[in-house]
This record gives structure tokens, C-alpha cells and sequence, in this order.
């Protein structure tokens, strides 16, 4: 068991290879997906998310942490519920690699889609639903025999590292010698009906887990030996994170951020079970409540992002990988992740045009940060039936980017105001943190650049990136005036 994990081949061969998609996506090295055709956009939004945040689709979601797990194509259906009818689609996950083997993404294919109506469920049907909760929402699945020896591991907690160690050094060990199971002192040996809902303690872990039992075989459950299920049961705590000897000031990004990742994400796991409703029929407001609870729970790990960003670019060590780069690239890349979410406004955005090139030097995961930045705010506060538009310009040495909007615009005092810290501008409930463009800023005039503003009330608003441009940069075909937004007006 290379690493410590052991895993069963998931998925089946490719058998729908050739075959043309009815619906593509792509999902970040982060977890999130920022690219959907319909119908998987409208999915992700039934099941409480949105373009741009974690996968919502709870099945969807396992299947591409798998993916990227293994590092491997695989082929799988998934299901989920959409309102009152079950979706039945099959997908293609292909792990997107750079040329040094580091995660990119994950590129989904939906080849299959089948959309059937509930009906009615009664209770025999229960169990099977807890049984698909818990191997979601598992941190560790092991494979036992009949007689509960242990076969395999599989794990990505890293607090669990010595049971694993324990299996690794005890091939076959009797699973109830493995832990401590609370209230079973008396009863060895002990049944399995005993052992499943238990909660126990791992050595080398501070949380408490709790043990789920899946029978396998038939007539007699458990001829054919068990899976066990380990739920979390306490997530884990700042107290639980050691801050290395080495390291005198603990750090928000370094040491907090993953702890706090871990229980939210459990919040946005078991709000999207209750949300998909896989634990059986649930009245729709509570379905609802659940939705914003995951909604609040996203918009949280949004702002945890970015604090680590704000941490990052106030430090006094931090640098960028400046890079020949081309601006029009970026550019739309970033309309392409954001195209979803302009659609839902029925905001129309406008890229540079094929053809044109701006040359740069600046980092081009940075450049599309902030342009992902200014486009969605571009979004989010402008009118319906609008657009954002995109230009690229060159002035002396300086290559310039620029997004305007046709949105309510921001007089000389919000101007001055806008790119300071936690800035909001009086606005509420908008999701947004206030620090966006104040890293942006920070991010641009590290790569020996600026971010600047101009707009005035009514007339929208204008961001200008600017970075120093390639020696050979050319400059880029001008547009006419008919090609900017109302109310906008090219200055050269």
C-alpha cells in the first residue's frame, strides 16, 4: 500500500470515448467550477451553488477528488436531485497536469443525461440512503473479511497516519484491536450489529470518530466481509493544529486556513446531503434552508481565501514570477470562466477581439486574478441587459488592460475610498469581503504595475491594469467608438 492508502479501481474503461458531449465543465485546482454548459450550470445551481464555487453535486464531487486522488481518467454516473426528479448522468473526469506534473483541474465531459421523477419512498428504503451519506461524507473507509480482519485502507486525514501505519505493520489485524470503541470493554469479541454507530477513538488523533457498518453478502450480511465507514464526528480544532518550534508567529494561511477549510467543508457537505435531499423526502423550505446554509458556508470560505491572499501580498517577502505573457489571452480566459455568471444577469461580455495582442511582462496567474476580480465585480454591480467590456492598449512602455461596466459609476470620494482595506463602499449582503481590490492593487504594483480607477455617478465605472509591456510588444488594433459601452468613452 504505496503512501499508506490503498485503492480499488474507480469507475469503469472509458466506453464512451468518441463519443461528442452534450455538456462540458471544468473544475479548479481549488475545487471549484468555473466552467459549465447547461444542463450542468442548472444542476449545480439546484443543488445550492453557483459558477465559481465548490462543486455542489455531492456525487460529482467525490468522483473528481478521486480523480485527482489517482491522477488518473476515469468514467463513472453520478446522481443527483434536481427539485422533484433524479438526474442520472454518466461523466468523463480527466485530470488536467502542467508539464511538471502539478494540478491544474479537472475537465468534465457529460456524455449521458437521464432525468427520472422520484415518486414515492417509504422506509425500507432508508438504509440505503444513510449508507450513501455515510461514503460521502467518510474520512476513511477501510475493507475488513468475515472475520473483521483488516484487507485494505483508504485516507487522506492526516491525523490517521499511525492507523495506517498500524495496518501497514499488522497486515490482518482484528479491526476492534485497532481502535478504541467506547462502552465495548465488556464484549469482546464483538458482533459487528454492536460496532456499527459506535463512536471511537484513533491513536494519534485528537477527534472523535464515529464507526458505520456495511455488510457485504448475501443471504448472510457479512459472509462476504464488511466496509467500515470513519466519520469525523469532532472536527478538528485550532488547539489540534501544532505551530512547528521553528516557526515563532503562527500564520493565518499557513496554519488556520486548513483548519478551518476542514469543518467548513464538513458544513457544506452535510448541508448539500440535506439539500439533494439523499436521506429521503424533505419539505422544500427546509431543502431551501439548507441551500443557504451552504451558500453562507461558500461565501465563508471565500473571505477565508481572502485573508490568506491578504496575509500573502502583505508580506514584505512577497514576489511574483514575472513572465512574457499575452494580455488578450488572459483576458478572455477570464471572460470564459465568468461567462456563466454574466448569463445569469443576462450581462453581455465583451473580449478582446481574435486578432488583437498586447505582449507583457508580468505573471500570468496573477494577471488573471485580478481580471477575475474586476470582471466579477463588473458583474455582480452591474444593471441587467449590460455589458462589460474588455480593451487592451500600449502606452510608451506600459501595457495596458481595462474593464468597464455600465453600472451606476462611483464619485471623486468612493474613488479615493475604493481600494483600501475591507472597502465596501456602504454596500450589504453582496458576498463580497472588501479586499479584493485592495490585493489586486498590492498584486499589480508588486509586478512593477498599478491598478487605477476611473468613473464618474451613472457613467460606469473604468479599471485600468497597467504592467510593463514586451520589448516586442505591438500595439494593439484600435476599435471604434460604437464598440465601447454606453456612457463610455475611449481616451487614448
Amino acid at each position: 500500500m504505496a503512501g499508506g492508502r490503498q485503492f480499488s479501481l474507480v469507475g469503469s474503461p472509458m466506453v464512451t470515448a468518441g463519443a461528442k458531449p452534450m455538456a462540458t465543465g471544468f473544475v479548479d485546482a481549488e475545487g471549484r467550477l468555473t466552467e459549465a454548459d447547461q444542463p450542468l450550470a442548472d444542476l449545480q445551481s439546484a443543488c445550492g451553488g453557483r459558477i465559481g464555487s465548490t462543486i455542489a453535486i455531492p456525487e460529482l464531487h467525490f468522483l473528481v477528488e478521486k480523480a485527482n486522488h489517482l491522477g488518473l481518467r476515469i468514467a463513472r454516473q453520478f446522481s443527483a436531485v434536481d427539485g422533484e426528479q433524479r438526474v442520472r448522468a454518466w461523466t468523463e473526469i480527466a485530470p488536467r497536469l502542467s508539464e511538471d506534473g502539478i494540478a491544474m483541474g479537472t475537465d468534465l465531459s457529460i456524455v449521458s443525461w437521464q432525468v427520472e421523477d422520484l415518486g414515492a419512498e417509504n422506509d425500507s428504503e432508508l438504509p440505503a440512503r444513510l449508507l450513501e451519506i455515510n461514503r460521502h461524507l467518510a474520512d476513511c473507509t477501510v475493507r475488513l473479511d468475515p472475520g473483521m480482519r483488516v484487507l485494505s485502507i483508504e485516507t487522506e486525514a492526516q491525523d490517521l497516519a499511525t492507523l495506517v501505519e498500524q495496518v501497514q505493520k499488522n497486515p490482518g489485524m482484528i479491526w476492534a484491536e485497532l481502535v478504541e470503541t467506547q462502552g465495548s470493554e465488556l464484549h469482546r469479541p464483538l458482533h459487528w450489529r454492536l460496532l456499527d454507530g459506535a463512536r471511537c477513538k484513533v491513536g494519534g488523533s485528537l477527534r472523535e470518530w464515529t464507526v458505520h457498518f456495511e455488510p457485504l453478502g448475501s443471504p448472510n450480511t457479512g459472509d462476504a466481509g464488511f466496509v467500515v465507514y470513519l466519520t469525523a464526528t469532532v472536527p478538528l480544532s485550532a488547539s489540534n493544529a501544532a505551530v512547528p518550534d521553528e516557526l515563532d508567529t503562527p500564520s493565518f494561511g499557513r496554519d488556520l486556513t486548513p483548519v478551518l477549510r476542514q469543518p467548513i467543508n464538513r458544513i457544506i457537505a452535510n448541508a448539500e446531503t440535506i439539500r439533494t435531499k439523499l436521506a429521503g423526502p424533505l419539505a422544500d423550505e427546509y431543502s431551501n434552508y439548507a441551500a443557504d446554509i451552504a451558500s453562507a458556508a461558500q461565501h465563508l470560505l471565500a473571505l477565508i481565501d481572502d485573508l490568506s491572499d491578504l496575509e500573502v501580498v502583505e508580506s514584505s517577502e512577497f514576489v511574483t514570477a514575472p513572465d512574457r505573457i499575452e494580455l488578450a489571452d488572459v483576458a478572455r480566459r477570464a471572460c470564459g470562466i465568468l461567462g456563466v455568471r454574466a448569463q445569469q444577469k443576462r450581462i453581455t461580455l465583451v473580449p478582446p477581439a481574435e486578432g488583437e495582442t498586447q505582449l507583457a511582462v508580468a505573471e500570468f496567474r496573477r494577471v488573471l486574478q485580478i481580471l477575475l476580480n474586476l470582471v466579477g465585480n463588473a458583474i455582480r454591480y452591474s444593471p441587467e441587459d449590460s455589458q462589460v467590456w474588455i480593451r487592451l492598449d500600449r502606452i510608451g512602455n506600459r501595457a495596458l488592460i481595462t474593464v468597464a461596466d455600465q453600472g451606476h459609476g462611483l464619485d471623486e470620494e468612493q474613488q479615493a475610498k475604493v481600494f483600501e482595506k475591507f472597502e465596501r463602499l456602504g454596500r450589504s449582503g453582496d458576498g463580497g469581503s472588501g479586499l479584493g481590490l485592495y490585493i489586486s492593487r498590492r498584486i499589480a504594483r508588486a509586478m512593477d504595475g498599478d491598478l487605477t480607477i476611473e468613473s464618474a455617478p451613472g457613467q460606469g465605472a473604468r479599471f485600468t491594469l497597467s504592467v510593463p509591456a514586451a520589448d516586442d510588444a505591438r500595439s494593439v488594433p484600435r476599435g471604434t467608438e460604437e464598440n465601447a459601452p454606453e456612457g463610455q468613452t475611449r481616451k487614448n
